[in-house]
């Protein structure tokens, strides 16, 4: 169990819940009341780190008119994010297997918020993107190693699904990044809360901001130290050998290039679905076109449910099932009714969230399994879906300007077909885990 003086280090000979009458460590269980502290901690940590990751995403629009920059450009406020924590990523696994995981995720969640409500101050383009890379990186603490914390601190009968509600979390700050970024928009387009004082798309990051600095001091408050997590010997070789373990095994890279597909495509379209909604036929206001993401709530009830069914018939078999939900969804929104997008893009969203709750959680129960580096091969994952995020979130920019929706919607079904053939190749390798 953990000790009080060495945070995250793991003795033998336990007791209590969580360990077996050998004093194994086996993780919280139904009926834990720290099981639900983690759930409800990584839950507001997903919250936090996706909202103020994709704060600028439901405002480029406003980002665009008031830095004078195409639409192209605007989209690099978020690429920019995602090739920060990208980089971060590479930096935050391999560290956290010598420091563990909890200190990690709090030093982020602070440090991102603070990032967050400095960026509203940034007095040119080129400072609001240096300060959304540095955001990105500093975000990296609690991707690179939730899956990996879940994996360690919970039973490995829950596992799948605590992982689905952090995915839900995920989802949920996403969607509330985005519907707080662009209402505030709309509110302070009123004079309100800004006052005059402040440009929209500064209230707008502001509020981001603050929210995320709310649920980091819940994280703190909730989330229990580490009992599960072994440090690994502080050497550079060593990491090395695993990181060559998690970056040569067949279903770990498979499952990286399901990471890196799936999220160009949802990136991509979520990144130009404003533009078009606010042009002609729909004609929608920054904030009408924002509330496309109150179907984000979809996403977190999928990822939940998807974990749920894999705890019982495994991820093998429910991870092409989602692949071809999103498809579904994708091709939804290609009919010119308001509501058909609408549910369109909810389809898709929970096919999304489904498939990246399921494969998240599946790298890091893999390489606990037998390839060892759990956070590495986590971060690597991690690091795969945000270059993902950053090439198809502008390329579908750039789709979108020359092909209309039509393009964006042809090169996310294509990308996603990539993840479903992808997914049932997963069949023929080696069952770890």
């Amino acid at each position: 169990m953990t000790s009080a003086s060495s945070p995250g280090r793991t003795e033998t000979g336990g007791t209590g819940t969580g360990y077996s009458k050998t004093g194994r460590w086996q993780g919280y269980t139904r009926g834990d009341k720290s099981l639900r502290d983690i759930r409800i901690a990584l839950f507001l940590a997903g919250i936090a780190t996706f909202a103020l990751l994709y704060s600028t995403q439901a405002i480029l629009p406003e980002l665009s008119s008031a830095f004078s920059i195409s639409t192209v450009q605007s989209t690099y406020s978020v690429s920019v994010s995602t090739i920060g924590l990208g980089i971060g990523l590479l930096i935050a696994g391999p560290l956290s297997e010598i420091l563990g995981r909890t200190r990690l995720i709090h030093i982020s969640l602070f440090a991102a918020a603070a990032c967050g409500l400095v960026i509203a101050f940034a007095p040119s383009w080129n400072v609001l993107l240096l300060g959304r890379g540095i955001e990105g990186l500093v975000l990296a603490g609690l991707p690179a190693v939730a899956a990996v914390y879940l994996k360690e601190e919970v039973h490995a009968g829950l596992a799948a699904g605590a992982t689905g509600l952090y995915i839900a979390g995920t989802a949920l700050g996403g969607m509330l990044g985005r519907l707080v970024g662009a209402g505030l928009v709309e509110m302070a387009g009123t004079g309100w809360p800004a006052g005059g004082a402040l440009a929209a798309w500064q209230v707008s990051l502001l509020g981001n901001g603050v929210m995320g600095l709310g649920c980091a001091i819940a994280c703190l408050t909730l989330l229990p130290r580490s009992r599960g997590f072994v440090p690994a010997p502080k050497s550079v070789s060593y990491l090395a050998k695993q990181f060559v373990k998690v970056f040569t095994d067949p279903a770990l890279l498979a499952l990286y290039g399901i990471a890196a597909v799936m999220m160009g495509s949802f990136v991509g379209v979520y990144n130009t679905l404003g533009f078009r909604l606010e042009a002609a036929p729909f004609a929608l206001s920054v904030g009408a076109a924002g509330l496309v993401f109150l179907v984000y709530p979809v996403g977190s009830v999928s990822s939940v449910l998807a974990g749920r069914i894999a705890d019982k018939v495994g991820q093998r078999a429910v991870v092409p099932i989602a692949a071809l939900v999103t498809i579904g969804g994708i091709a939804l929104t290609l009919v010119g009714s308001l509501p058909v997008i609408i549910i369109g893009t909810a389809i898709m969203t929970a096919g999304f969230f489904a498939t990246h709750g399921l494969a998240s959680g599946w790298v890091a129960a893999r390489a606990s399994a037998g390839v060892g580096g759990a956070a590495q091969a986590a971060s690597i994952y991690m690091v795969s879906y945000y270059i993902g995020s950053s090439i198809g979130g502008s390329v579908a920019g750039a789709v979108f300007a020359g092909l209309a929706w039509p393009g964006v919607a042809a090169m996310a079904v294509t990308l996603v077909a990539i993840a479903f053939v992808i997914s049932l190749g997963l069949r023929s390798t080696k069952k770890l885990a």
